[in-house]
């Protein structure tokens, strides 16, 4: 059963097939920003353009911020600078760093040329720090109280303000210097005598972000904590921002998108409605560096032409000791990938995960070798083949399971992602050692 949202988005690419604009504006009235990104990610770029053009500007940056690079780009191709400025003037300013970091140098200097001097410096703060960094990810706005002062003055001060920033959860306690002290939940503000002074109930329950802490183990901290929010230092302690979960979320969902399509790859910003030229040639290298892994392995294999002419039971069963070495292979692989994005992989313990792994490796290989043994012996009645498909297997496990677990590490090592590139040297390497051992040992036996 179709979701309100596939069917908006169905009915959204009907209308704009038909001509029926107007039904078009009905529909997006009573959809999301984020919906409509999805919506548009979903058209061809032809009726992707008509979509855009019925859409409210004052809701064109948010849009924006949620589609893919790729999309965000040709939709901004077509936009003057006075729309752009227009899209960016209700965007927070965490966004507003991320959408002009994606334009085009030219692009960005005419936008941020017509920002107040206000909203230019606080951005040029943001935009200091590097993108996928806490002081990339940071907003500006936050509320800070002081620690000598009672929660009355804190609660009349909140009220004078009328307002408060989106995911405000706690206010940040600092010293007389802005450096930072802890944190003040509205949970304690409003649940404790307003005389108490707010330095007798706010807290120091988590370490402050260092503006330079990478997005990835700022996610990691508020997935620890459960947090709605954290503060962000610079080197002298001093408060300059907070970190909110909507972003750490984006950082969690595009980190995962990137681990998926890296291993085809790919890039997670990829539009799926690309120019087929752009998409040919980005998909091209990667095709030839499978190409050269399949050679390689089709060369082993001519290495033992004459074997496979005198035995052609072993081309019929060839396939099957580096299929199953891969799948072990990519089970070790994706599991020490894991363990790498989440920190729990070291020195200390790289030993032990390595010999549990071969451990694995070998017990499923010594499991899988007497079922396929048997089943070759009854199947072309030869022993001899069963015993030697067997060893092969056991053998082609364990080096897979190994090199699952070491790959990743010597990737890490030399600046390589292993999400990208472990599952080609993973193939590469079960394929080799698993048909050298097939085809060897019949060599020698047979």
């Amino acid at each position: 059963m179709e979701s309100n949202l596939e069917q908006q988005s169905s009915a959204l690419a009907e209308n704009i097939s038909d001509g029926s604009l107007s039904a078009a504006r009905k529909i997006i009235l009573a959809m999301h920003p984020a919906e409509i990104a999805d919506a548009l990610e979903a058209l061809p770029p032809n009726r992707r353009r008509i979509l855009w053009d019925v859409i409210d500007p004052e809701i064109e940056g948010e849009i924006l911020m949620e589609v893919g690079d790729e999309v965000r780009e040709s939709l901004v191709r077509d936009m003057d600078v006075e729309e752009l400025r227009a899209a960016t003037e209700h965007l927070d300013l965490d966004d507003l760093a991320d959408f002009v970091q994606s334009l085009p140098e030219h692009l960005t200097a005419e936008v941020l040329a017509g920002m107040g001097r206000q909203d230019r410096a606080r951005l040029d703060q943001v935009l200091a720090y590097p993108e996928e960094s806490a002081g990339g990810l940071m907003n500006l706005d936050v509320i800070t109280v002081r620690g000598d002062v009672t929660l009355d003055v804190v609660l009349r001060y909140l009220r004078r303000r009328g307002d408060m920033p989106r995911q405000t959860d706690r206010l940040w306690v600092t010293d007389r210097y802005g450096r930072y002290q802890g944190e003040l939940s509205l949970r304690l503000l409003l649940t404790n005598a307003e005389d108490t002074l707010v330095s007798d109930v706010s807290l120091r329950k988590i370490e402050p972000l260092h503006v330079l802490t990478n997005q990835t183990d700022v996610a990691r901290m508020f997935e620890d904590f459960n947090l709605v929010s954290a503060p962000v230092v610079d080197n002298d302690n001093r408060l300059i921002g907070r970190v909110t979960i909507d972003d750490v979320v984006d950082v969690i969902r595009e980190e995962a998108e990137q681990s998926v399509m890296s291993m085809a790859g790919l890039n997670q910003e990829d539009d799926i409605f690309a120019p087929v030229l752009r998409s040919t040639r980005k998909r091209a290298l990667w095709l030839g560096v499978n190409l050269l892994t399949a050679l390689l392995a089709s060369w082993v294999v001519a290495q033992f032409e004459g074997t496979l002419e005198r035995v052609v039971t072993l081309a019929v069963l060839m396939s099957v000791v580096p299929s199953m070495g891969g799948i072990a292979g990519n089970q070790t692989l994706t599991l020490v990938i894991r363990g790498q994005a989440l920190n729990q992989i070291n020195k200390s313990n790289l030993k032990d995960l390595l010999t549990r792994e071969m451990a694995i490796g070998l017990l499923n290989g010594v499991f899988w070798a007497m079922i396929v043994a048997a089943l070759v012996s009854f199947w072309f009645g030869d022993p001899q083949i069963g015993i030697i498909i067997g060893i092969a297997l056991v053998v082609n496990m364990v080096t897979a399971a190994y090199a699952g677990a070491m790959l990743p590490m010597f990737m890490k090592k030399i600046g390589v992602d292993p999400a990208l590139a472990g599952g080609v040297a993973l193939t590469t390497i079960t394929d080799v050692v698993g048909l050298v051992a097939f085809l060897g040992l019949a060599t020698l036996i047979l």
